[in-house]
């Protein structure tokens, strides 16, 4: 299948050099304009995903070179319902899994054929910004990069810088602006996971706005647009992915459960499902009629205190995990599951207790292999996943091998005909016959009920 699809992608030298909010910017005033903008994501963050929602009001997808090969990326890109799309890199341009650029926004691009907008941090640097820019288009040959953004520079530098680099790189290299420096009330906050996510940016609309104001005369639209429509027609088989009937999938969301791939949800109702939502963090209880139950990542641990006294809640998710729905429990689900999680008392429904180890653990990607068959397929089975938590348990399981590309390996999680559960994140799309066989046992349950 051949889709022309005009895009563009946005990297950087480095995590904190300005992608988030070039791209939070370019997609507003895109969005202004009337162009049909939709986005994507480099890697397996969750957050950036919700401000190309918060900006745009579609979902964004994730491109994550370990969990997909070349067609299914493309495949994905295409399935854009837009007339343009803007993808959104992770850390530096070449940072992945090894010294080589693989598994980082470089693949991506060049997987994709996606054009490139480099954003240099021009803070505290002149012409040392033009070393940087020799650097990262010598690196690889095929660099894909066509165009530069400055971030947090005057007009009087971007002036200087431009003419620099018109005259060094000449037509290799197209100048789309720069990004002034923000005022704090337009900056967006963080923590250990990154970003903290829009539900909790307070005036998050007017910031975005402010923001975009700001950059409406310094940023380049037609210089974007131009590079975004030189990029070649995607080329790429479709994925096979069958329909299997009706049934009905409930997935926890609040501001404590609010990590899904939304690439995911969007593959289940391609399989037949109605996805419905509630929040153990109102107290509410599994909706009825669900047929399959999802317990995303998130923060539950900032809201311990209050999921401990929400019983309706996990009373509600204890019978339908005892029922046998099938159920999908990922890093902070998993730990609401658990007995308790920073000393609150949790759904009790597993043995472990979880608390914060005051630094990363096990973080990365990772590749699992089902050791005994369960609710994802039979033993073999494996799966790409990536664990990001600074929290940890008394008892993580032991039903899968997780394996990271240095080698170093560790058992994990649990996994019976019901109940996927651990701190392993799981892109499914990645992985159609495990996709499948959660929602085969979700029409299985359906079945049961009636």
């Amino acid at each position: 299948m051949i889709r022309a699809l005009p895009r563009i992608l946005f990297a950087g030298t480095a995590s904190g050099c300005g992608k988030t909010t070039a791209v939070t910017t370019v997609l507003t005033l895109l969005k202004r304009r009337g162009v049909g903008v939709t986005a994507a994501k480099c890697g397996p963050d969750y957050i950036d995903p919700m401000f190309h929602e918060a900006v745009l009001g579609v979902p964004s997808s994730n491109l994550d070179p370990f969990f997909c090969g070349r067609n299914l990326l493309r495949s994905q890109l295409a399935d854009s319902a837009g007339e343009l799309c803007v993808v959104e890199g992770v850390m530096g341009y070449y940072d992945g899994t090894g010294p080589d650029g693989e598994n980082s926004t470089y693949t991506v691009a060049r997987e994709t054929g996606t054009p490139v907008i480099l954003v240099v941090n021009g803070r505290g640097a002149s012409a040392s910004l033009l070393a940087v820019l020799e650097g990262f288009l010598r690196f690889k040959p095929d660099s894909g990069i066509r165009g530069v953004l400055f971030s947090g520079v005057t007009a009087m530098t971007y002036a200087q810088l431009k003419a620099w680099t018109e005259a060094r790189f000449g037509d290799a290299l197209t100048v789309v602006g720069y990004l002034p420096r923000l005022p704090e009330d337009c900056l967006l906050g963080s923590r250990h996971l990154g970003l903290v996510t829009p539900a909790e940016t307070a005036d998050l609309s007017e910031k975005l706005a402010k923001t975009a104001d700001l950059a409406a005369g310094t940023v380049d639209l037609a210089a974007l647009l131009a590079v975004a429509g030189s990029a070649e027609p995607l080329v790429f088989d479709p994925p096979v992915i069958p329909r299997l009937g009706s049934f009905r999938i409930a997935a926890a969301r609040d501001d404590a459960f609010c990590f899904y791939y939304r690439d995911t949800l969007r593959l289940f109702e391609k399989m037949g499902a109605e996805l419905t939502f509630f929040s153990p963090l109102a107290d509410e209880a599994v909706p009825d009629r669900a047929d399959g139950l999802m317990l995303g990542g998130g923060y539950p641990e900032l809201h311990a205190e209050t999921l401990e006294k929400n019983e309706t809640a996990k009373e509600s998710i204890c019978r339908a995990i005892a029922s046998g729905m099938p159920t999908l429990a990922e890093c902070g689900g998993f730990q609401y599951l658990g007995r308790t999680l920073a000393g609150h008392r949790m759904c009790g429904i597993l043995p472990q207790e979880s608390e914060n180890a005051g630094r990363l653990v096990r973080f990365g990607y990772i590749t699992l292999t089902a050791q005994a068959g369960g609710l994802l397929g039979p033993a073999g089975t494996t799966l790409p996943a990536h664990e990001f938590h600074y929290y940890d348990s008394t008892e993580n399981g032991s039903a899968f091998t997780a394996v990271k590309p240095s080698g170093r390996s560790w058992d994990c999680g649990i996994h019976t005909e019901s109940l996927y559960a651990g701190y392993p994140h799981l892109f499914l799309p990645a992985s159609l016959p495990a996709a499948e066989a959660f929602c085969r046992k979700c029409l299985a349950y359906k079945e049961r009920k009636r």
